[in-house]
């Protein structure tokens, strides 16, 4: 079951659920969920691998950043990047998230690409993103380009999340690691 945005709120208030949500979010809510900002914009700059025991994903390239004063990117035709939230999230053990894009992107050439958030994650999450269309694609930092949608976990589960990406770590800068 989908978690409201009432009781969202209550979550954000008293267990922390989200943080450094924006205050359309805080206030207003809209939908089932909230929306994220993009906050960092990464390149991958390396080959990737994906193995049985092992893997390892590229070095990246850190192009905007709006701690930095970075205002806006221009993802051009073809170009992927990696994207970072500017809010960072502390999943309890019994709830899971679902992230989609907002309409603007893929109505604007743009495909996203994001994964299930599990129970007892917490960090940044980082989504990418890439200009499918055949012209210039102009982000603002700080921007909302996703909505977050909570569910409850029924019947528990057999563990959280224990992952390497804890924490909202980007890459694993081309090192191979044990899978987890």
């Amino acid at each position: 079951m989908l978690i409201g945005t009432k009781e969202l709120l209550r979550l954000v208030k008293e267990k922390n659920l989200v943080e450094n949500l924006s205050e359309r979010e805080l206030e207003n809510p809209e939908g089932a969920g909230f929306d994220l900002r993009v906050g960092k914009i990464f390149a991958l700059d390396g080959p990737g691998f994906l193995g049985v025991e092992k893997r390892g994903t590229p070095p990246t390239k850190l192009l905007a950043d709006i701690s930095r004063g970075d205002k806006e990117f221009v993802l051009k035709p073809g170009e992927f990047v990696l994207t970072e939230t500017m809010e960072k999230f502390n999943l309890p053990e019994d709830i899971g998230v679902i992230i989609k894009p907002r309409s603007t992107l893929w109505r604007s050439g743009v495909a996203f690409h994001s994964s299930v958030g599990a129970p007892g994650y917490s960090g940044t999450c980082i989504f990418a993103i890439q200009n499918v269309s055949k012209y210039n694609f102009k982000i603002e930092l700080g921007s909302r380009y996703c909505h977050i949608i909570f569910f409850r976990i029924e019947g528990g589960t057999h563990s959280t999340y224990r992952g390497q990406w804890k924490g909202g770590r980007v890459s694993t800068e081309g090192k191979l690691e044990k899978q987890v």
